[in-house]
């Protein structure tokens, strides 16, 4: 089958190249110097358990710098950062046959919606990928944990597409599909909420977070917040393959910390692997916007329209966004949990 990988991060490298070494025809469109390293050097994929293969997809800057016959896609995988996402399905929308599903695979709520917005009359599906991938280099992946799901739902009323599933169970990977693709992401947004954006604001290790009983109390009380919401929209917490996030909502709200802070610690190691969170990564990396307005951004953003306190989530989102917009020192912040919890009113 013929796909198309738009967003050739970490993410749609990881499942062009699995896609491609099953042996489907997988064009990716990304950044000059990924397209140039995949030409050159092919995609390579190394870390926990992979025995790959280097494979050579297509590759290109642009879809219009693909050729025309290898344009019948038979699925779409847009796998950009959620603010890009209307950019994105602007470009696709000439090029897409009729009937090609869409998957955006992304971290945060919100995507689909405005996907939608640009691609009416396309089935889209919602995926959630519970494993933690880095590029090194460009071209060069990393897979940071042993293992994790594919997790799919359809969005809207469209039927769904036969050819997602069946195509995309051939990644390797354990596919898990779902009736209510809010519930699925706004329960993933739980994981994401963990060790992200206060490490981030801090320049700390997760596990540096975790060891700070103030700090980890911040993390504590996102992670409620985003239950209330949730609890507010009418949304089912769900779990994935090997992430009960259900009884992870319970031990959230029930356990004494003393044994909820050793407990979290190991959770996010196994969740993460070796690599930095993606929020601390973008500020690292200099990076003007953040994903972070899609994760506790919609915490709060919901939170305030459904009349549900979420002060926590809503400092943390203006931290960040003021670090990431140059209004506010990351210096002033950098090992300094009590510039942060100040912020907060604590």
């Amino acid at each position: 089958m013929r796909v198309l990988m738009f967003g050739a991060g970490a993410i749609g490298c990881f499942l062009g190249h699995r896609l491609a070494e099953s042996g489907h025809r997988v064009t990716l469109i990304g950044r000059p110097v990924l397209v140039a390293a995949v030409r050159e050097h092919g995609l390579s994929l190394s870390g926990k358990n992979p025995a790959s293969a280097v494979v050579r997809p297509q590759a290109a800057t642009t879809i219009a710098a693909t050729p025309p016959e290898e344009r019948n896609w038979e699925l779409v995988l847009l796998t950009v950062k959620v603010y890009d996402t209307k950019e994105a399905s602007r470009m696709l929308a000439p090029y897409l046959p009729g009937g090609t599903p869409v998957l955006l695979v992304q971290n945060g709520v919100g995507g689909e919606e405005l996907a939608a917005q640009c691609l009416p009359d396309t089935p889209l599906i919602s995926g959630v990928l519970t494993m933690s991938v880095s590029m090194e280099e460009p071209g060069q992946l990393r897979q940071e944990t042993s293992s994790g799901s594919l997790n799919l739902a359809p969005v809207g009323k469209q039927p769904w597409p036969a050819v997602a599933e069946a195509l995309l169970s051939c990644t390797g990977l354990r596919v898990a599909l779902y009736d209510d693709y809010r519930s699925m992401k706004w329960s993933k947004l739980l994981l994401n909420l963990l060790a992200n954006a206060v490490p981030a604001i801090l320049d700390i290790s997760p596990g540096e977070a975790y060891r700070a009983p103030a700090v980890f109390e911040l993390e504590r009380r996102a992670f409620l917040e985003a239950l209330a919401v949730m609890s507010a929209l009418g949304l089912e917490v769900v779990g994935f393959p090997n992430y009960p996030v259900k009884l992870l909502a319970w031990a959230m709200q029930h356990m004494p910390a003393p044994l909820l802070r050793p407990l979290m610690t190991r959770v996010v190691a196994s969740g993460r692997g070796d690599k930095k969170p993606s929020l601390q990564l973008d500020l690292t990396r200099g990076r003007h916007q953040s994903e972070v307005r899609y994760l506790n951004g919609a915490v709060a953003v919901e939170g305030a329209r459904l009349n549900v306190q979420t002060p926590v989530n809503k400092a943390l989102v203006e931290t960040l966004l003021g670090l990431v917009e140059g209004r506010l020192s990351w210096e002033e912040y950098r090992r300094r949990p009590e510039k942060l919890l100040a912020s907060i009113g604590r």
